[in-house]
This record gives C-alpha cells, sequence and structure tokens, in this order.
C-alpha cells in the first residue's frame, strides 16, 4: 500500500471500533502502520518551547506484534527510527489500537487506558530535585498523543512558511469557516502549491493544512511538479487549472473532495474554470475558497474594476444574486444558473471569499407580490 492509502485505511478505521483499527493494521502490516504512526506522532510534537538537549525515548507499539521505535526529541524538532535502546532513560508503551484511534479518531477518541511510562531512575532522590530534560520532552510527546495544545492557524502558517498570514491575513478567516471540520475526515484540494516552477520550493500550505485537519489528506496540485512535497497524508499532483478536462481528470482520481482552496494563478478565467468544474464534485456542506481576488482588478492579470466586469468578483458577484433566485420575477427573463441550487451561503474578505455547497431551494416570497407592477 502506498502512503495515501495506509492514510485513508487508518482514519476510516479509527472512526470504529478497536476490533476494526486491529485488522486495519493487520492487512496493512504491522511495521508499515508503525512506521505511519510514528512519523505522524512526532510531526505533531511541540518542541519550541522544549530546553536544549536531545531525549531518547524508547516507544513500543504493542500489538499482535510489538514494535519498538527510538524517538528523537529536542528543541529543534522530533524524529524515530526503528529499533531499540540499550539503556533508555524511559521507555514509553501503548497499544497501537488505541494510538491509532488517539492520532485519527473523532474528537473523545483519545485514550491512554494502556499506556505505560516507566522511567530508569525513578528510584533516584535526585530526580526530585533536579528534573532530567526528559520530562518535559515525554509531556510535550504524550500532549501529541492526547490531543492537547494544538497550535493555531496563523502559528502554523509562520512555521511552515505559507503566506496566509503576514502579507494576508487570511488565516483568522480560515479557522472561523474551518473550525467544524478540523476534526473531521476530510479530502483537501489546494491549488498552487507555491514557489513558481521550482520544484523544492513552496508546499508551506500543505503542510500547514496536514497539521491542522489531523484527520485530513492534502492534496496540492500545481502546473509544475511539486512531488518533492509528497509525503504522509500530502499527495501532490500536476494538472493545470486553466484546463477542465485536466482538472476534472484529477477530480476523478481524488474522489468527492471536503475543501478546495484556489491559491492559483489568479487569472479569472482561470478561477472560473476551476470553480465550474470542482464546485460540482465537492461533498455537500463543503467550501470553495478562492484566494488574492485583488487580481480581478488588475490589468496585469486580464481584471478590471468595471461593475459587470467579466472576472472573478464579477462571477463570485452573480453567484451572490443567485443566492435569491427564486425571488426573481418571471419577466426578469433571467435563466437559471447550475449554481443557483446549490450555493447555500457566500462570505467576502479582503482579497478572500468563501462559497458554501448546501442546497438552495427555497420557494420565494409571495408570489404576486414578486410578480406585480
Amino acid at each position: 500500500m502506498d502512503s495515501a492509502d495506509i492514510a485513508r485505511s487508518l482514519i476510516d478505521s479509527a472512526g470504529g471500533d478497536a476490533e476494526r483499527v486491529r485488522e486495519t493494521i493487520e492487512r496493512i502490516g504491522a511495521e508499515e502502520a508503525a512506521a505511519f504512526l510514528v512519523a505522524e506522532l512526532t510531526g505533531r510534537v511541540e518542541t519550541g518551547t522544549l530546553p536544549e538537549g536531545v531525549t531518547e525515548v524508547q516507544l513500543v507499539l504493542d500489538g499482535a506484534r510489538p514494535v519498538p521505535y527510538v524517538l528523537s526529541i529536542g528543541r529543534r524538532g522530533a524524529g524515530g527510527r526503528p529499533g531499540e535502546l540499550a539503556d533508555p532513560e524511559v521507555v514509553l508503551s501503548q497499544d497501537v489500537t488505541e494510538v491509532t484511534r488517539s492520532l485519527f479518531g473523532p474528537p473523545g477518541c483519545q485514550d491512554s487506558a494502556t499506556r505505560r511510562v516507566r522511567w530508569r531512575d525513578h528510584d533516584d532522590p535526585k530526580v526530585y530535585f533536579a528534573p532530567p530534560p526528559a520530562f518535559p520532552a515525554v509531556e510535550r510527546l504524550l500532549a501529541a498523543l492526547d490531543g492537547r495544545g494544538a497550535p493555531g492557524l496563523a502559528e502554523l502558517a509562520l512555521r511552515h512558511g505559507s503566506d496566509k498570514w503576514g502579507i494576508h491575513e487570511y488565516t483568522p478567516h480560515y479557522e472561523h469557516h474551518f473550525a467544524r471540520y478540523r476534526d473531521r475526515p476530510v479530502t483537501v484540494v489546494e491549488i498552487g502549491v507555491g514557489g513558481y516552477d521550482d520544484p523544492e520550493a513552496g508546499g508551506g500550505s500543505l503542510r500547514m493544512w496536514k497539521r491542522y485537519f489531523r484527520r485530513g489528506l492534502v492534496h496540492g496540485v500545481d502546473i509544475t511538479d511539486k512531488s518533492s512535497h509528497t509525503e504522509p497524508r500530502v499527495t501532490t499532483s500536476v494538472a493545470d487549472q486553466s484546463d477542465l478536462a485536466s482538472l476534472a481528470a484529477l477530480a476523478d482520481r481524488i474522489g468527492p473532495i471536503d475543501i478546495v482552496i484556489d491559491d492559483g494563478s489568479h487569472v479569472s478565467a482561470h478561477v472560473v474554470t476551476a470553480f465550474s468544474t470542482l464546485f460540482p464534485r465537492l461533498r455537500p456542506g463543503g467550501l470553495y475558497v478562492v484566494e488574492d481576488l485583488q487580481t480581478s482588478y488588475w490589468p496585469s492579470f486580464s481584471g478590471s474594476y468595471a461593475e459587470d466586469a467579466d472576472t472573478s468578483m464579477g462571477f463570485l458577484k452573480r453567484l451572490v444574486d443567485g443566492l435569491n433566485h427564486a425571488e426573481y420575477p418571471a419577466k426578469a427573463g433571467r435563466p437559471p444558473r447550475p449554481t443557483d441550487h446549490e450555493v447555500g451561503g457566500l462570505h467576502f474578505y479582503h482579497n478572500l471569499a468563501f462559497v458554501e455547497k448546501r442546497a438552495n431551494s427555497g420557494h420565494g416570497g409571495i408570489s404576486r407580490l414578486r410578480e406585480a407592477g
């Protein structure tokens, strides 16, 4: 199984009982599942406030076949490798099914019923007066396992080098609209990985979304090959957002989508093509986000500030009229649009718009008043 299949299998099973998780791990393979879980866990450890130095922790994922790992935790980050320590300062063991549900299950699944922490020097009086560096390192590790102390989006943007906070002030609006999705097994698609034609550059937002959506699968789409940014729960694909067929083929590969973020070319015609192709692929209740709408007014991006301009902002303004499609009198002659019954809400901020996909089939007001005049 590749990384994306392992991720989806573990996330899906974590929503069920322990037996379902155990069967999934057996199907994946104990070593493969352990490697994925350790990478996820160490990626969530908040290490910035730790003291200097590196603590090595012996982790044992208990199951049908226990899998030992050595975790290295220090101020600059955390990582893991298979193996055992000769004389570990601390040994942490926990049932692998419990770990899986804690990391990827719905809210309330976090549990530590099978967890054991064994300190080598527990009988040494000195540790009561001069706690060793291992104490805060293990506390941060357990906090990650238990879902405590998760950072906000602005902090994650700064940490991963995303421009969604700083020059832009998008993260407060994202948190407002994305909060209800944070603990769901969502599929997120972001158009535009960043870094222009440099295959190594960009990827900050993808890693930010991965950390924010703890049960999510993140797909980055770019016209340039950005496969160097592929990692567990992050997949990159090459597609052209100006080409309907290219986007349709991409959506067919990904399957149903919960969130689309357009941070691509910012050219109005491309924005409209991407929306027209991908919005129908959103699950009901999903969100479609368009960033950097300032380019809709810039001639260098074929933009215009005319009221009836055929731009991305002009397109979005027409969606606002579609919200009230049931109120148009018959003599207005307004033709129905495919989005009329699917766009249930729009929210605009500076250079940023959110479009909600939900049923919009209201009956309209009193017909004799609507048609009068």
